[in-house]
């Protein structure tokens, strides 16, 4: 069974600056029993650096209009039965399961703030600044604080396809970006600046391998990424390849549409 010192001594010896914040995905199953489960891993991480943050996305606001933009990705007016199950945002909503328990104990931890955002929240510790960036119109915002920072993105027990840097490192790139929109206290909102897929976002690993720090604990991998880093290998990868890190899937509707997108004039 895996204990706090473990995780700690694992975190430690990716000798990362404790100054520099860092943005967290984090699976707890990967890893196997842990004693004292989520917390463990969050009290690691308060211990090893003194500002961290992690997505704790809140999809089930999510509401499909009967009429919108073209050309992004979403059927309108199909969303009826999705609807219906829609829950208004409020900032004690939890996060979706997709997120993950670890992301979830963060965000109820007493010294966790959460940012705006009704879908796209983060929620971090000593992050006040980084969380108060995010905008409606600029949801991934924070990540360029971060990144202002000198910060790295942790991945423990999970690969680059939950590296939610990623998508902003294609906005900064020009990426086709889409619409979505959430239900609040203040009727339905649209959330601009919503990501793409990232199915494909392990054909990005191998260009990191120069700057990727890894340790071992228990049964996973943590990978630890300097963000600036990663935006140049995003951005360089995007410019050489406008349809690079897409996923294979031939009906996924957001990667066909940023390569509709690319082959317009």
């Amino acid at each position: 069974m895996l204990t706090f010192r473990e995780f700690y001594t694992g975190l430690r010896k990716l000798d990362i600056d404790r100054s520099r914040p860092v943005i967290v995905h984090a699976s707890l199953s990967a890893f196997g029993e842990v004693h004292g489960g989520a917390e463990t891993v969050i009290s690691a991480l308060s211990s090893s650096f003194d500002t961290f943050i992690m997505p704790v996305f809140t999809y089930k606001t999510m509401i499909t209009p009967e009429l919108g933009p073209t050309d992004n990705a979403i059927s309108y007016g199909n969303g009826k039965d999705n609807n219906r199950m829609a829950e208004i945002y409020r900032p004690d909503m939890p996060a979706d399961t997709m997120m993950g328990v670890v992301a979830e104990c963060l965000r109820t931890h007493p010294k966790a703030l959460r940012s705006m955002h009704p879908i796209l929240s983060f929620a971090g510790v000593n992050a006040k600044q980084i969380l108060d960036s995010q905008t409606i119109h600029e949801p991934l915002l924070p990540i360029q604080t971060l990144i202002d920072e000198e910060g790295w993105v942790l991945l423990m027990g999970v690969d680059q396809t939950v590296n939610t840097s990623i998508h902003y490192g294609e906005q900064l790139a020009g990426r086709k970006q889409f619409i979505r929109w959430a239900l609040t206290l203040k009727g339905i909102i649209p959330c601009h600046g919503f990501p793409g897929c990232s199915d494909g976002f392990e054909e990005l690993t191998p260009h990191l391998n120069q700057v990727i720090r890894n340790v071992r604990v228990g049964e996973a991998a943590i990978q630890a990424i300097p963000l600036v880093s990663l935006m140049d290998s995003v951005c360089g990868m995007l410019k050489e390849d406008p349809l690079a890190l897409l996923c294979g899937r031939v009906d996924c509707a957001r990667c066909n549409a940023v390569r509709a997108a690319v082959v317009q004039p």
